[in-house]
């Protein structure tokens, strides 16, 4: 059923919704994963916050593309010092290490001796948190042994691809006290971060519905021999079901204050049927050993969330259909409605332009709820990059919170809740869309309100 690391198979997916799980559904009820009780000592994660550090020294693990951007940010940030580089190929080390010594002065430890040379980096003394950007599959592990060492974690997304490692993640983050968050860039976008300010105003009313999405034209990439085409390619073998999240659902769910004043409640999900990346692999000659593979991903699936206050959020995966690249970005209230891709808002008691009911101009809500972070670091973020300057305002962002003492703007919980999303899917997709309750990561440490979101719990920012 599961592997050495406690992963759970595809098969052992299957089984579980096809036994109990149909049970279940035929009883009216909702698959319900195991929810460990708190061991003796460990403490919540809720607005965790240490001493300001005078000088935040990181370490890295993973120095492919994202690695490399999330470097290329952190060395534009004041007080940032990078102690140690970790990657399993030695020249992506080598090239980090040079990068670093030529912008600073100081040349970074190196580990390269192995897959397991990371537990080294995260051993150091001389480190106070963790940036991890690997494959997938060893993102939990590597944030385990980070917190584990005393070290803060901070973790390219998903954070966790099995509920095991999400519980993981949480009971490590309230064992150890660090911080573990899921380095969820699209949280800082700037629409993003207008749009959770219009909602904490109270512009959209009472939010009702939100859609996300991963929506992203990438067949050819996938069936590529790269190494990262490979192990991402694995999970569409193995899995069906949302199989990325979190990128459309972070900003959707903070915009509901999930793990604020609601959760998440239960899941339903389906996909449609798997042909592109089939289509693809029999286009290569018959001696490609990617004629072997067999892909289990529908092109797409669609999940619907329920939270425990009864809003709904639907969540879109589609990396293999021709089409605009777009996070959906939905928040519908009782007031009004804001979607993007491209941006447009529609509110209560707006006129129609031409029977047009969207207002496309939002020059004038960017400049009454454009968030703080942008007005002040804008022009940074977009000298530094990575995907329109929202990197470098997240990271930025991370390091502030460091410095000075502070919470961060997103919990473990967080991180364990939006990832959820993707096991609890493929559960559901295997069982015939059955419902699947989604674990409450703070284990009742959030109350859900009443109605309205109240705007002093939104707390990115």
């Amino acid at each position: 059923m599961s592997d050495a690391h406690g992963r759970l198979s595809r098969r052992g997916v299957i089984s579980m919704a096809a036994g109990a799980g149909l049970a279940r559904l035929a009883a009216g009820a909702a698959i319900e994963p195991r929810v460990p009780q708190r061991k003796p000592g460990q403490k919540t994660a809720l607005g965790l916050a240490h001493a300001p550090l005078a000088v935040v020294r990181v370490g890295m693990i993973g120095m492919g593309n994202r690695g490399s951007a999330l470097l290329g940010n952190l060395l534009d940030i004041e007080k940032v010092r990078i102690a140690a580089v970790c990657d399993v190929i030695a020249e992506r080390t080598e090239r980090a290490c040079a990068r670093v010594a030529d912008r600073s002065g100081r040349r970074p430890a190196a580990y390269s001796a192995g897959e397991n040379d990371f537990e080294n980096l995260c051993r150091r003394d001389d480190i106070d948190a963790v940036y991890i950007a690997t494959p997938w599959q060893w993102h939990a592990p590597m944030a385990v042994c980070a917190m584990n060492n005393g070290k803060h974690a901070f973790v390219e997304v998903p954070a966790a691809t099995t509920i095991e490692e999400c519980w993981e993640l949480v009971d490590t983050a309230e064992q150890t006290q660090r911080h573990c968050m899921m380095l969820e860039n699209c949280c800082y976008g700037e629409t993003e971060m207008m749009v959770l300010n219009m909602v904490r105003a109270g512009v959209l009313g009472e939010i009702l519905h939100g859609e996300a999405g991963y929506l992203h034209p990438l067949a050819q990439y996938m069936i590529a021999k790269e190494p990262s085409a490979a192990w991402r390619r694995r999970f569409h073998s193995l899995y069906n079901g949302n199989l990325y999240p979190t990128h459309g659902l972070g900003p959707v769910a903070q915009y509901m204050g999930i793990n604020r004043d609601d959760r998440f409640d239960y899941l339903v999900s389906m996909s449609a049927p798997e042909r592109t990346l089939s289509m693809l692999r029999d286009a290569l000659p018959e001696d490609d050993p990617r004629r072997r593979e067999r892909y289990a991903c529908g092109d797409v699936n669609t999940t619907l969330i329920r939270t425990a206050r009864g809003r709904t959020i639907m969540v879109q995966y589609d990396v293999c259909i021709p089409r605009p690249y777009s996070r959906i970005n939905t928040i519908c209230g009782t007031d009004g409605i804001f979607s993007d891709y491209p941006p447009r808002i529609h509110l209560r008691g707006m006129k129609r332009r031409r029977g047009d009911e969207w207002e496309t101009d939002l020059s004038a809500c960017r400049e009454k709820y454009g968030h703080e972070l942008w007005r002040q670091i804008k022009e940074a973020a977009l000298k530094s990059g990575g995907h329109g300057g929202m990197d470098y305002v997240m990271n930025w962002r991370l390091m502030q919170c460091l410095l000075e003492g502070k919470p961060l703007d997103m919990s473990v919980y967080d991180a364990a809740a939006w990832s959820s999303i993707m096991p609890l899917s493929v559960m559901s997709v295997a069982g015939g869309s059955t419902p699947v309750a989604v674990p409450d990561f703070t284990r009742g440490q959030v109350k859900p309100a009443g109605s309205a979101i109240n705007p002093a719990t939104a707390r990115t920012g």
